[in-house]
């Protein structure tokens, strides 16, 4: 367990209960950025284990014991270390938090709640790519401009811009899905709030913007954040076993491996002929995983170049 601080903690209650002022739910942190506080179920596996007591002439078989159920809850057991589960806006329970957790030095700041629904665009610097320059590329495609809004800056160099989604919308999190080097935090997730010490240094507030509330999410980008809606009835592949295979191949492709089946299936595609006829029903497979029409075609040409056909 790491040693208290106590200055950085008193700092990190001081700007997390200011957060909540402001209707910004927050848990503790530890100095590595993640929720200060361990789950209370982190043993369950092990507790739940049964005992067997063995002699040499009697072996144990632990592979016929029942598996422990697994942990799922959220914070109903009423104990804290449920991560986001645990974040709140009244100021008794975030000393609670706090107290229970002397070692922290930071706060989160959950993400999706009700007043603001924040949003949170992490502009990466540890990529290597610049990030604001790829955020600013998607607002001249797509015909939006990020709003006046409250901006942190990380000790590596990156910004969190805080946005407002809407109430009935849920945005997921993701990871380089917009464009490398750019992290979205929605439901579920949480930013680290300004104020908050980590073993690289100290997040704080742009200057000019501390005064700012989270600005509402424009429309467009709004529309990048959220998965495409799936089509009910995928079109049907052509006729053909192996046609149809690499088609549902693509299907149950999850996030993180989408351009890598649909490659993979467009190669062999290719290599038995069937390239050309499958093109269309792997580019409607890919667009119902979630990839862009033109990202489906720019993986499938890549396929067509790798096996020496023309896309």
């Amino acid at each position: 367990m790491a040693t208290p601080d106590r200055q950085a903690t008193t700092l990190a209650l001081a700007h997390a209960l200011s957060a909540a002022e402001r209707g910004l739910a927050v848990i503790p942190l530890s100095r590595t950025k993640l929720p200060a506080l361990r789950s209370p179920h982190r043993d369950h596996a092990t507790s739940a284990a049964p005992t067997t007591t063995t002699t040499p002439a009697t072996p144990a078989t632990p592979a016929s014991a029942p598996a422990p159920p697994p942990v799922t809850c959220h914070g109903e057991c009423g104990r804290f270390g449920h991560g986001v589960y645990d974040a709140s806006t009244e100021p008794a329970r975030i000393r609670e938090l706090f107290a229970a957790a002397p070692w922290a030095t930071g706060y989160g700041i959950a993400c999706g709640l009700s007043p603001h629904h924040l949003i949170g665009v992490d502009l990466d610097t540890k990529s290597g790519t610049d990030s604001s320059a790829a955020l600013r590329e998607l607002a001249l495609r797509h015909l939006f401009t990020i709003p006046e809004t409250v901006v942190v800056l990380t000790p590596s160099g990156g910004r969190h811009v805080w946005l407002a989604g809407p109430p009935d919308v849920v945005v997921p999190n993701s990871a380089s899905r917009l464009a490398p080097g750019i992290d979205i935090r929605g439901a579920g997730g949480y930013l680290v709030g300004p104020g908050s010490r980590t073993e690289h240094g100290v997040y704080a507030t742009a200057p000019g913007t501390a005064h700012l509330t989270p600005a509402p999410c424009p429309p467009a980008l709004l529309r990048l954040l959220l998965p495409p809606p799936r089509a009910p009835h995928p079109a049907p592949p052509p006729a053909g076993d192996h046609g149809k295979g690499l088609v549902q191949f693509v299907l149950a492709a999850h996030e993180g491996q989408r351009n890598t089946r649909l490659f993979w299936a467009a190669c062999r595609a290719y290599e038995n002929g069937i390239g050309p006829a499958l093109v269309a029903p792997l580019i409607e497979a890919a667009r119902n995983t979630g990839l862009s029409e033109r990202e489906a075609r720019a993986t499938i040409a890549s396929a067509a170049r790798m096996t020496r056909h023309r896309p």
